[in-house]
């Protein structure tokens, strides 16, 4: 789904989504990636939302965002609290739901001027596609 252009362009902005990736000011990525408003994106090692570790958490911890926006994939799913206690106590806000729904949730966020990180989990097949 295309999103319509706003004031932000000196932010980091989701343009377009779908199933299987996403665009950040036009630029498009298939991997699970964070995305702050005033930071480049970054590469985020999670292969599925199974694969999900506190280690993970830690990772968006060390940028500390107000709130996190968790997109888990095509579908809503629920992280397990021990998984985001790196975050909880420091009183950062974990909000889980499908990538379309986060990514809409954070360009509004972040259009009121709220340090939000939207973690977007894209599954990576682990099979490698051959040619015949």
């Amino acid at each position: 789904m295309k999103l319509h252009s706003s004031n932000t362009q000196q932010y980091q902005t989701v343009t377009s989504y779908e199933d299987n990736g996403v665009e950040i000011n036009l630029i498009p990525f298939s991997n699970s990636l964070i995305v702050l408003p005033e930071i480049a994106p970054s590469a985020w090692p999670v292969t599925s939302f199974d694969a999900l570790t506190i280690e993970h958490f830690e990772q968006i911890n060390a940028i500390s965002p107000d709130v996190v926006i968790l997109g888990t994939g095509k579908r809503q799913r629920f992280v397990h609290p021990r998984l985001t206690a790196p975050l909880t106590t420091r009183r950062i806000g974990v909000e889980c739901m499908d990538n379309q729904a986060a990514c809409r949730t954070y360009n509004i966020l972040m259009t009121e001027g709220r340090k939000v990180a939207l973690a977007l989990i894209f599954d990576v097949d682990p099979t490698p596609a051959t040619t015949a």
